[in-house]
């Protein structure tokens, strides 16, 4: 029977989980994953600012679900931090949410056009992607989430789901642990991919709903995640 992970090991699969998003093309310059802290659920930890190609454990910072940091670390945090904050505070069963700006999810996030799952894996984003209008609520903005009202307009907007479209911006990925996030955050932007293919081609069939909800089940299981994860690593460069 295998042991929990230590709280250093969980901090260490986010510090990989940046360095993959990276490699995998998810996550550029900007955009960011974090964890939320295994013992202490009003907590959770997120990199200072920095392109998550480059963050290292000692870029690891700590904060409480109002987005204030807590570690003193005397860092400069992500505005959006507020994002992760938010989702976890209305999300009691989420343990890591992602922000990112996968190129083939942003046509999704400025067009009426649904991104919805066409082959198995893409079948972790739901049956249709919601998408969320800063404009509706706060007007014109720089586009960041960068305020305790936007992220909580954000977690409402992703409601019980795992991804979220934000207009213009991105897109917003929750789930049970750090390495089920980074697993839905790939397989979103492989979806949108797969997606913006078949449309080329004509009429799309997307999945049914027991389809989604059988699929889900499987690729969601840890057996998947961690198999992914794995496979993941050794592409970034981290097998060992």
């Amino acid at each position: 029977m295998s042991e929990e992970p230590t709280l250093e090991q969980r901090i260490e699969e986010l510090v990989l989980a940046n360095r993959i998003l990276a490699h995998e093309g998810v996550i550029d310059v900007f955009g960011h994953v974090s964890l939320r802290h295994p013992d202490n659920p009003e907590r959770f930890f997120l990199s200072r600012a920095r392109s998550p190609s480059l963050v290292e454990r000692g870029d690891i910072m700590e904060f409480d679900l109002e987005g204030r940091e807590i570690s003193d670390s005397g860092h400069r945090p992500y505005a959006e931090r507020f994002i992760h904050a938010e989702v976890y505070k209305a999300r009691p069963e989420v343990g890591g949410v992602t922000h990112h700006h996968a190129k083939a999810i942003l046509p999704f996030t400025a067009s009426e056009m649904p991104l919805r799952p066409v082959n198995h894996t893409a079948a972790v984003i739901g049956a249709e992607v919601p998408r969320w209008d800063s404009q509706q609520a706060f007007g014109d903005t720089n586009m960041l989430v960068s305020s305790q009202a936007m992220g909580a307009a954000v977690a409402e907007a992703l409601g019980e789901g795992r991804c979220l479209l934000l207009r213009g911006h991105g897109a917003v990925c929750a789930a049970e642990t750090v390495v089920a996030a980074v697993f839905v955050s790939i397989y979103m932007k492989e979806a949108a991919e797969v997606q913006l293919a078949a449309q080329a081609l004509g009429k799309i069939e997307y999945l049914k709903p027991g389809e989604i909800e059988l699929a889900t089940k499987l690729q969601m299981s840890p057996m998947a995640t961690r198999r992914a994860w794995e496979f993941w690593k050794a592409r970034a460069g981290y097998a060992d």
